[in-house]
Formats: structure tokens, C-alpha cells, sequence
């Protein structure tokens, strides 16, 4: 890596999509961000950014087969707007890989045994870490002399304590097969627990943080000293909260009755549980936008989904609490926890008594800064602080290209 190569270009590789950003690790600034979705369909379709330059979006339609010339293709918009990857500025790319298992617990350069050990944990990330290989495999073929660096979502839970990250299951059977809690959406928790310290003027090891990511996808954790001790996935991204289309927590049985009385297969059973539950499963819809507007005209299926949505989350807080003993700050992110002001207002109601409230004003504002919307009576901070995994990848990635 020469002196004056300081940008990262992050890649997250979906089943069917590419998210990218490249950023300039000199002083964080964003020099272009894009999407490709629908990949391998008729309509595909490319939007990106050229912020840099001060662009305009630009966006196109049209086939795009595979992940290969999905990613050739924003190379050339990269390339168009000067950034392209043959630059000698360029130190690395990171890669964003969902399942790193125990052996991943640090951002790692990716070589041969290491994508191997990604493609044998893909029986317990099977919709994700196949994508994620796709993308490094890719992006390998394009810039085969660059660094390419693996960040792993479950990489920030691996300090969990055994008792936390075991199932009570019998021990043989769970080592032989992998089984236990790993954690996932672990960038996001990583930067808004950082985050929040520095909000309330302190460093990572002297707060306790409940960070509640809420998204499609939706996890709490439990920060003690910059370091997680719990978190509400486990083994995949089902258990834990209420999501858009996941149930969350569930009796284990259930499967079984299912498969009994309804004659459903795994598959079903899976694509069930993953796909058609969570607040789309209980009220026709996953958007929290459009079941409060629902809401307020009276829908009651819609009010018992929400209820459910909120009577979960307070007792993830109430439990992480426990875990904790001491707690500094609770903390919302993503997409509905930085938005949705009737969900941080509700999961926070009635908790006066461990300290937390919301001062309704500051919880009206909307704001794409970090800021405290409890009032200043209040023991614990309530905090929203929007979150940014891409630039956690960014740097990440390039503390260690650079170190």
C-alpha cells in the first residue's frame, strides 16, 4: 500500500443486490455510494451517487446477470467519475461477511484458507455467507493485487461469556454441529455503542450500553465496557425481536407441531418463521411507517401487532438490564429506531422506575445526528444514534491494511 493510498471501497453482497460506498480514510468523507438490486432479473437496476464530484444520482434499468458484471458495472461508474479501482489511492476493499463463527473474531485479509473457512460456515448462514463469497470472489478477479478484508457481523459478540453464547442442549451434539449463539448485525452495535459513549463524554470502557438495532431485521445487545456480553440473535438472525417478516423468539416446539398437525415440511417451516412472520405475519405488513398510519385510523390488528413489537422489546431491555446491573445509556438505530418516535416513546413507557423516560419534544425531533432524547432528570440517557456499518467496515478494514 503506497503513502498516499487512503481509500476503501466497502462491498455488502446480498443474495440478489450490491450496497457499495468508497470512502476516503484520510478524513472519512463518502466519494460515492451506490445500490445495485434485483440481480440476475430482467429489471435490474443500478442507482449511484457520485458524491465527490457533487453528481447527480444517476440510475439505470436493465439486465444484469450475476454479481460478476454487477460489480464490472460499478466499477465503471466508479471509473467514470475518476474513482475507479485501478486508482492508486485505493488500499483495500472490505467486504462485509455475515457468519465468521468462533474462528473469525477480528476484521481478517482474506486468502485462500480464509475463504475456505467462510464457504464451511455457510450451512449456518445459508443465505448470506454464499452471497458475501460471491462478492470477495469477484472482487478478487477484478483488483487481484489489492488487500480484500473480511469484516464479520458476529465478530463484536464473540466476547460473550460461554453461559451467554450456549444453548442448553447437550454439549456433544452442539460442538459437533456448531450450535450456539452468535450474534449478528455486530458492526452496527460495534459503532453505535462507540458512539454513545462519546455522546455522553465518555470513553467505551466506563459506560454500560443496551443497544437496540431496529430495522427489517431487528437485535438488542448488551455492552458492558465497550465489550458485548448478550445479544438477541443467535445461531442465525431468527431469534430475539419481533422483525418485519421474522418471528423472533419462539417456542422450539412449534416446529414440531407444525410439521405434526399441518404436515409441513423444514423448508416451510423456515420460510415461515423467516419470511412470512414478524409484524408481516401478524398484520399484512413490515413497515412501521404504514402500521402506525394504520393505527391511527383504528386498525386493530395493526395496534396488536405493535403491541407485540413493543411488549418484546421492553423485555429485552428489562432483561439486558439485569445482565448489566448498572446501565448508562439505552440506545435506538436503524432504520425504525431512528425514525419511528412512537416506538422509542413506547418501548421506554413505564420504565421511570429503572431510571429511563423520554421527553417528548426532544423525541419529536428528527435529526441524522446523534443526540439524547431523554430529559435531564432522568439516571439512564436514552439516546438515538444513528448508525453507519459502512464506515465501521471502512475503518476496520483500513486499520488493518495500514497497520
Amino acid at each position: 500500500m503506497t503513502a498516499t493510498a487512503t481509500r476503501v471501497l466497502v462491498l455488502n453482497s446480498g443474495s440478489s443486490s450490491v450496497k457499495y460506498q468508497l470512502l476516503d480514510m484520510a478524513d472519512g468523507r463518502r466519494l460515492a455510494v451506490g445500490l445495485v438490486e434485483r440481480i440476475g432479473e430482467e429489471n435490474s437496476r443500478l442507482a449511484h451517487t457520485p458524491l465527490a464530484t457533487g453528481g447527480e444520482k444517476r440510475e439505470t434499468e436493465g439486465a444484469i446477470a450475476d454479481h460478476e458484471t454487477a460489480l464490472k458495472t460499478v466499477a465503471a461508474e466508479l471509473s467514470a467519475d475518476g474513482l475507479g479501482l485501478d486508482s492508486p489511492q485505493l488500499a483495500a476493499i472490505g467486504h462485509r461477511v455475515v457468519h465468521g463463527g468462533l474462528r473469525f473474531t477480528e476484521p481478517t485479509v482474506i486468502d485462500g484458507a480464509v475463504l475456505k473457512e467462510i464457504e464451511r460456515l455457510v450451512p449456518v448462514a445459508p443465505l448470506h455467507n454464499p452471497a458475501n463469497i460471491t462478492g470477495i470472489r469477484t472482487a478478487q478477479a477484478l483488483r487481484p493485487d489489492l488487500p480484500q478484508v473480511a469484516v464479520f457481523d458476529t465478530a463484536f459478540h464473540s466476547t460473550m461469556p460461554e453461559y451467554a453464547a450456549r444453548y442448553a442442549i447437550d454439549v456433544e451434539t452442539a460442538d459437533a454441529h456448531r450450535v450456539r449463539r452468535y450474534g449478528f448485525h455486530g458492526t452496527s452495535h460495534a459503532y453505535v455503542s462507540r458512539r454513545t459513549a462519546a455522546l455522553l463524554g465518555k470513553d467505551p470502557s466506563e459506560v454500560n450500553v443496551i443497544v437496540l438495532h431496529l430495522g427489517n431485521g431487528a437485535s438488542a445487545s448488551a455492552v458492558a465496557g465497550g465489550r458485548c456480553v448478550d445479544t438477541s440473535m443467535g445461531l442465525t438472525p431468527l431469534e430475539g425481536l419481533v422483525m418485519g417478516t421474522r418471528s423472533g423468539d419462539i417456542d422450539p416446539a412449534v416446529t414440531f407441531h407444525l410439521k405434526r398437525v399441518a404436515g409441513m415440511s423444514a423448508d416451510e417451516i423456515d420460510e415461515l418463521l423467516n419470511k412470512k412472520s414478524g409484524l408481516l405475519g401478524l398484520c399484512g405488513d413490515n413497515d412501521m411507517r404504514e402500521i402506525r398510519r394504520r393505527i391511527d385510523e383504528g386498525d386493530e390488528r395493526a395496534a396488536l401487532a405493535f403491541d407485540i413489537y413493543i411488549h418484546r422489546l421492553k423485555k429485552y431491555i428489562g432483561a439486558y438490564y439485569a445482565v448489566l446491573g448498572r446501565v448508562d445509556a439505552v440506545v435506538f438505530t436503524a432504520g425504525v429506531g431512528e425514525n419511528a418516535a412512537p416506538v422509542r416513546e413506547a418501548a421506554v413507557a413505564g420504565l421511570e422506575e429503572l431510571g429511563l423516560a423520554v421527553d417528548a419534544g426532544l423525541n419529536a425531533v428528527r435529526s441524522d445526528e446523534p443526540r439524547l432524547i431523554s430529559p435531564e432528570y432522568a439516571r439512564v440517557a436514552v439516546a438515538v444514534v444513528p448508525t453507519d456499518e459502512e464506515l465501521e467496515i471502512a475503518q476496520q478494514t483500513y486499520a488493518l491494511v495500514s497497520a
